[in-house]
Parts: C-alpha cells; structure tokens; sequence
C-alpha cells in the first residue's frame, strides 16, 4: 500500500520538506494502521520539520504530532477497522512517523476513540494545542479557583492560549489576555477577552519579588521572565499553569507568591499525559467545555505547509492550523 506524505530530509546539513510516495508499514502487534484524515501544525512542527537538534530522532521523517482518522488495520482488542480515532503527543511526529502522513502506524495505547459530539476536523481544530488547553485549564479547575479576580493568560493569539481564552471565557471567567501582536485585538475579544494586554506594556515596569494580586490565576504559554512576572500578580491561592518556553526557558522568582500567598505553579506536558486523562480531556471537549474554533482556523492541504512552517517560526502564526489530506 503506497501513501503520500511530507517527508523531510536532511541533504549537506540541509533540512528539505517535500510530498513523496512511501510504502506503508506492516501491521506490527499492538499496534494499529489509521488512514489520516486532518492533522494539524504546532510550534513542535515546525522544528521538526527544519532540523531543530533534539526534535526529531533521525531524517527522513515525516512530521506531525497530530492524528485524526480511521482504523484500516488494527492488532487490538479495543479497535476495530472503521473506527474514528484521535492520537496526540507521545512519540507521534518525534520517533513516529507522525499526522503530515496519510497513514500512521501508532501503538494502541496512544490512541483514543473519537467522542460521539466531536467530528475528526473538530478534533484537529483542537489538536495538541487544544488538549494542551485544556489540560492548563483543568489544573486551575482542580485549584477550585476563584472567579472574583480576571484569569490571565499569556501568548494569548497562539494556538494553545487562544483556546485558552476562549474555554475560560465559557466557564464564565473573565480573561485578560497578553499579546505581542496589537492588530489581533479584535479576534481576542470575539472569543471572550475582557482585557487585551500589550506584551510590552506588561513587561515593561521591574520585576518584583511580590506584587498587587491582581489575578486569581493564570495559564502561561511563554515561560521566561512573563512566568516569573505573572507568578508575583497571582492572589491567595491561586494556580499559573505552565506549558510553554518560547520566552526562556530559565525565570527568576523569589518564594513569596509560593509561601505568602499559596500560589501553585503546575506543570503540563500534555504529550505524555496518561491517556486516560487525554479520554477525559476529549469528552469535555466535545461536550461541557464544546467551544467554536472556527474562527480561530484555517484549513490547508499539505502541500501549502511549508508557508505555514514558515510563519510559526518567524512568529506570525494567529490561531490553529488544520492539515486537510486527500484530493
């Protein structure tokens, strides 16, 4: 069985991306052969797909952390061919053969069922980011936090803050959302920020050791000195769920947020999450936390992805990506 996908390759330390034939694996027990239907573009991607040291265990290889499709082939008990699936994180697209790929061959245990309310287009409006989302969300769920103070949320035009915004503003939160890019006000608030932020505004008076508690929490996209600053504004109690390094990977806070006002800082890797979470993220997905990501995406077949690599890495990307295969 032959498929098409966008096979990366690394010539003269060159990395080139282009749609190429390949046969398809055998069916290997444990595993399952899924015909993808949409995948979607991440920051993740986009580094795998240039080379980035680290990302991807070896070249040639095709990108893609997302799946959304149909079983062809399965060697599992709990699927059979004709069922829709999801498949996220894990080694998809890093040591697997990932979603830029019209068939996957996946290990049974990454997979999840497709929710009754979800379409596989949905689930990959979604996708990583999406999950990711929702997972920093939960956390502040768990934390019971209060909703008498705005939730902050940082890197708010991108994929995982912009839903973000958007599934808090629908639990009934008022969200203020920090951007670098001024000319997407409009979009932030059409998906519920009740304040935009200039990026440089916020960053722009020193960092303090504790400052005003003017938030109940936060979910922070960036990492960097934005975490270390949005940590000192978090009230009594509150949680900053942490998912994202774009801004640094090193901050500098001092223990008082922590022992003065019990403020959680909560790590998501929403790749290695165990899958049974990723079930329960899914289900609220497509149902409580059902929210519209139309506006928020775009719709590409993959031989327009280069373009759409491109602006991820030079930061121009607003919202999601949908990876569409077929005619």
């Amino acid at each position: 069985m032959k498929y098409k996908a966008y096979l990366v390759e690394e010539n003269g330390g060159e990395f080139i991306g282009s749609i190429k034939e390949l046969d398809a694996p055998d069916l290997e027990d444990g595993r399952l052969l899924i015909k993808v239907k949409y995948s979607s573009l991440n920051y993740k991607d986009a580094l795998a797909a240039t080379g980035a040291k680290g990302v991807v265990r070896s070249y040639p290889f095709v990108p893609g952390v997302d799946v959304a499709g149909e079983i062809i082939e399965s060697s599992s008990d709990e699927f059979i061919p004709g069922d829709k699936v999801i498949a996220t994180g894990y080694k998809i697209g890093m040591a697997e053969f990932g979603g830029f790929g019209e068939i996957v061959h996946l290990p049974s245990e990454w997979v999840v069922k497709l929710p009754k309310n979800l379409s596989l287009f949905n689930a990959m409006c979604h996708g990583t980011a999406g999950i990711t989302a929702a997972e920093c969300v939960d956390k502040l769920m768990l934390g019971d936090v209060s909703n008498t103070l705005p939730i902050l949320v940082s890197g708010a035009t991108g994929g995982v803050g912009s839903i973000a915004v958007n599934l808090l503003s629908k639990l009934g939160y008022k969200v203020h959302a920090i951007t670098g890019k001024p000319n997407e006000n409009e979009m932030l608030t059409s998906i519920g920020a009740t304040k935009i932020i200039s990026r440089n505004d916020f960053m722009s008076e020193p960092l303090k050791p504790l400052d005003k508690a003017s938030y109940s929490s936060a979910v922070d996209t960036v990492g960097g000195e934005m975490l270390a600053k949005m940590i000192s504004m978090i009230s009594n109690n509150g949680v900053v769920s942490c998912c994202g390094n774009v801004g640094g990977a090193m901050f500098t806070s001092s223990v008082f947020p922590f022992i003065l006002r019990g403020v959680q800082l909560s790590g998501v890797d929403s790749a290695e999450s165990p899958i049974n979470l990723k079930i329960e993220l899914w289900n609220l997905l497509a149902n409580e936390w059902s929210i519209d990501l139309s506006n928020q995406t775009k719709t590409v077949k993959i031989y327009d992805i280069e373009n759409e690599i491109n602006k991820i890495l030079n930061g121009e990307q607003i919202g999601r990506i949908v990876i569409e295969h077929g005619v």
